[in-house]
């Protein structure tokens, strides 16, 4: 299967988290599954007029696509002509070629939750009048209608994250090439279920402060961050704590806290990313599926059972109060 790949309104962040890949490396694992880039504006040698060239050829059907993947936002400005980005050397706006090649892919895959749901990009005054593919925010309709299905019939793939996963791109890209990826397997934003079916809390190094609810009052320091510090990886969909970026790292392992990357509109939380808010004193923000009575009671029970080294290390950069060690009983 092939791939066309076009870069809107981002940082190219995805392609970055994508090359980072390792063991396999991002090339290699789809080349192993049979796919390969017609074109991609970073990794390809292809320019100007035989690029195209390629993209009038997939336009009217010469060319078969079988992988459009948007990486970015894309820009409706001004006034719903799409000229604040135009694709260089083309003379037309991303918005209309990614309108005319959409409907000639068998599939169509958002790369990261700005092509998914507008992302950063779209955040603040949103000038340009930015959008994911078939969201804008958490709404329905985007670039594309909210009833787009592409050749193949499903609708477009939002592979969420700011960046998103690599691992959550090549599986994607790998379930579509062995035709195993269908509409049951997409939560109702659109993510892939492998790895939306997980919370970011499923792993994190914190769950131990987490369940004493022995909380960090800082960035440097080791409890949980979410009684003070904006963490919402008891909510966010994700397993990037079970399978960490390169085996090792994460955001909740590098001592910041979940802020949703993989939702729609999480860009703009109406207050700062490392506070949590709060109504008399109690965060408003709850573990998914679970009732607040239930959540208080339980934080309060846990509280009062903290032991000592959890209490102590959760305010500490560095652990200070190691654990007990027991000694075997004699059994003689």
């Amino acid at each position: 299967m092939n791939i066309l790949w076009l870069q809107a309104s981002g940082c190219g962040g995805c392609t970055m988290s994508a090359l980072c890949a390792e063991d396999p490396d991002f090339l290699d694992t789809l080349a192993g599954a049979g796919l390969a880039f017609l074109w991609h504006p970073a990794l390809s040698l292809a320019s100007g007029a035989e690029v195209l060239a390629l993209l009038k050829s997939i336009e009217c059907g010469e060319t078969a696509l079988d992988i459009l993947a948007i990486e970015g936002a894309v820009a409706r400005g001004p006034r719903g002509t799409g000229r604040f980005q135009m694709l260089s050397g083309t003379g037309r706006a991303m918005l209309d070629w990614v309108q005319a090649l959409a409907p000639m892919a068998a599939h169509v895959v958002a790369v990261g939750s700005c092509a998914a749901y507008g992302g950063v990009t779209s955040a603040g005054g949103n000038p340009s009048d930015a959008v994911g593919l078939a969201c804008e925010g958490a709404h329905p309709g985007g670039v594309l209608s909210a009833s787009f299905r592409a050749r193949a019939g499903l609708p477009v793939i939002n592979i969420a994250g700011c960046p998103t996963h690599p691992g959550w791109v090549t599986e994607t890209l790998m379930l579509l090439a062995a035709g195993r990826l269908g509409a049951e397997d997409l939560d109702p934003l659109g993510r892939p279920l492998f790895y939306a079916q997980h919370l970011v809390h499923h792993g994190c190094p914190k769950n131990e402060y987490y369940e004493y609810k022995a909380s960090a009052v800082v960035l440097s320091d080791l409890g949980c961050m979410m009684e003070h510090l904006g963490c919402v990886g008891t909510q966010a969909v994700g397993d990037c704590n079970i399978r960490p970026w390169n085996g090792e790292g994460s955001c909740t392992r590098g001592g910041y806290p979940c802020i949703a990357c993989t939702a729609p509109e999480f860009e703009e939380p109406r207050h700062p990313f490392t506070e949590t808010p709060k109504v008399a004193g109690i965060p408003v923000g709850l573990p998914a599926d679970m009732p607040k009575a239930w959540f208080m009671a339980l934080a309060s029970l846990s509280k009062a059972a903290t032991p000592e080294r959890i209490a102590k290390n959760a305010t500490a950069s560095r652990i200070e109060v190691l654990p007990t060690i027991r000694k075997p009983k004699d059994r003689r």
